[in-house]
């Protein structure tokens, strides 16, 4: 589903269920009819603003490794800690959890988890950090972001609604829409970061090898694994990259 089409729905959403409706909270509802259009003008700059915002609130519930950590040691001596590159400036920090996951942010915010470090060496690990790097620099994040704020626009005009139905819409509505619009990346858009990850393996000297070990790692995880919820299919990206060495 598109940007615009979504909006559709969302103009559907408000026509059926918000206009005429006497116990519908207008404020509210003009409110999510505005974050409805504004997820179609937001521009990279705002985006970006989002995105370091929604990169605090992360690292606010998440257990940061400190500078002196092995983990944090160990990803400074891959990274150097901020990294600029394509006009970007990354920075990189690791949460302490097994879980096995990473996630990038439009404003070049990387994070990595402890538990995915464990599973990787330090040049499959690379390549992990590469592949992410690649989906901001591609911007692929940026429409994730307009799609997430489209979603607010649902979440408010359910909330609007005060009846019974409207609570329930309110409470079960805006986690589907978020979880919906948080779904995986396009098989095109992981091509493209894994092609970004390879080169930048490539380019800091590593054996290009790492990247195929590291998919076919990931790929042992299954397919209801949370990394692998928005990162799809690392078997055949495995060998696709195969090929390509």
């Amino acid at each position: 589903m598109n940007l615009n089409r979504l909006i559709v729905l969302i103009s559907l959403f408000f026509s059926l269920f918000v206009t005429g409706c006497e116990d519908a909270d207008v404020m509210l509802a003009a409110d999510a009819g505005l974050d409805a259009v504004k997820a179609i003008t937001l521009t990279d700059e705002s985006v970006q603003s989002l995105a370091a915002q929604a990169s605090r609130h992360s690292d606010h519930r998440n257990t940061i490794a400190p500078s002196d950590n092995r983990y944090s040691r160990r990803l400074q001596k891959l990274t150097g800690g901020n990294l600029q590159t394509d006009g970007y400036t990354f920075n990189f920090k690791v949460y302490l959890t097994p879980e096995i996951n990473a996630f990038a942010m439009a404003d070049g915010t990387i994070r990595i988890y402890s538990g995915l470090m464990d599973m990787m060496d330090d040049s499959e690990l690379l390549f992990v950090v590469g592949h992410e790097m690649g989906h901001v620099v591609k911007k692929h994040i940026n429409k994730k972001m307009r799609f997430a704020y489209a979603a607010s626009a649902v979440r408010k005009g359910a909330a609007s609604l005060r009846n019974e139905i409207g609570a329930l819409a309110g409470s079960q509505l805006g986690a589907f829409a978020e979880n919906l619009l948080n779904a995986q990346f396009s098989q095109q858009e992981e091509r493209e970061a894994d092609d970004y990850g390879f080169i930048f393996l490539k380019n800091s000297g590593r054996e290009p090898k790492a990247a195929v070990s590291a998919l076919e790692k990931l790929a042992t995880l299954g397919n209801n694994h949370s990394f692998l919820s928005s990162h799809p299919a690392p078997a055949k990206r495995a060998k696709r990259l195969e090929k390509q060495i």
